[in-house]
């Protein structure tokens, strides 16, 4: 077994173990041992993959960044509005390092810790010696403005405000002080997310995550349309006027975008297997599918935007 098969191994074993003890953990928590995604694959962002990717060689190459007296900031927060990447770009980190990467939803922990009781010094305590074994991590906290958060069907005044932030802060601190991890938080609601979050030794560097539009939409398009493509090992788009498809409809969401583009596809896909004759994905296609977003995005209250996969 390689190094890389124990590591996974042993980061699979060690979560799976904490998880069974605590549930809240188990049901708000995806853990990718070996990630594999590149920042290439993620369309546009330019100022955002940079940023992403100092921090990635200021913990990978300490040595040139204690060159130029500086070093790695405890925490990076990306603030953007939904579907726009910003897993993806912590995700990319972990590639970038060489690390596991842990996705802990804080909308659904919250929940999870509330409504099971609570228990959330005792959680906090686990998670640290848990942290302590794990092989070096990125750690993703994702949509730390838990109160607006669409998991748990937007404002809710109702939650015990207080007590959640202290353990939120807490289980930021203790996973920071491990020098062997790094740490991101995110946010769609920056506005309202709490000055604590970006205190020094926290998530002192924000960066925001803000499509070009259409520019990063065209090329967000491109890169999913070139990797359907490689899925399909053939063509399947028609010389498609990208520019004309995106000025129609701006939207910000690169996941809705990348949904509007599978939805063509898959309306090919069932026009085939019905036995009609079928041509590649044009123009046409691609605004039509448009339109149908749009209308039904119309008649729902607040939209949810697309993963962007």
């Amino acid at each position: 077994m390689d190094d890389l098969e124990i590591r996974r191994e042993r980061a699979q074993n060690i979560w799976a173990s904490f998880s069974r003890k605590f549930e809240p953990v188990g049901q708000s928590t995806v853990l990718e041992p070996v990630p594999d995604f590149a920042l290439a694959r993620i369309g546009g962002l330019t100022a955002a993959k940079e940023e992403i990717q100092t921090y990635a060689y200021a913990a990978t190459e300490t040595e040139t960044y204690a060159r130029w007296g500086t070093q790695p900031p405890s925490g990076l927060l990306l603030i953007g509005q939904p579907g726009v990447g910003k897993r993806l770009l912590a995700r990319s980190l972990a590639s970038l390092t060489g690390t596991s990467f842990l996705n802990v939803v804080i909308p659904k922990l919250v929940l999870e810790v509330i409504h099971r009781g609570g228990k959330a010094g005792e959680l906090a305590v686990e998670w640290t010696t848990t942290l302590g074994e794990m092989p070096p991590l990125t750690v993703l906290f994702n949509e730390l403005e838990f109160l607006q958060a669409e998991e748990i069907g937007g404002r809710r005044p109702d939650l015990p405000v207080g007590p959640v932030m202290d353990f939120l802060l807490d289980l930021t601190d203790r996973t920071i002080a491990f020098e062997q991890h790094l740490v991101v938080g995110s946010t769609s609601h920056p506005d309202t997310l709490r000055r604590a979050f970006a205190q020094p030794g926290r998530f002192e560097r924000v960066v925001e995550v803000t499509p070009i539009f259409p520019g990063d939409i065209i090329d967000t398009l491109s890169i999913h349309a070139a990797a359907a493509e490689k899925r399909a090992g053939r063509p399947l788009f028609d010389s498609v006027d990208w520019e004309t498809v995106t000025l129609g409809f701006h939207h910000p969401a690169l996941g809705d975008w990348v949904q509007i583009l599978h939805a063509a596809l898959r309306r090919k896909a069932r026009h085939e297997a019905a036995g009609e004759e079928v041509g590649s994905v044009t123009t046409q296609d691609l605004n039509e599918e448009v339109e149908r977003f749009k209308r039904a995005s119309g008649r729902i209250a607040a939209p949810k935007s697309g993963n962007y996969v």
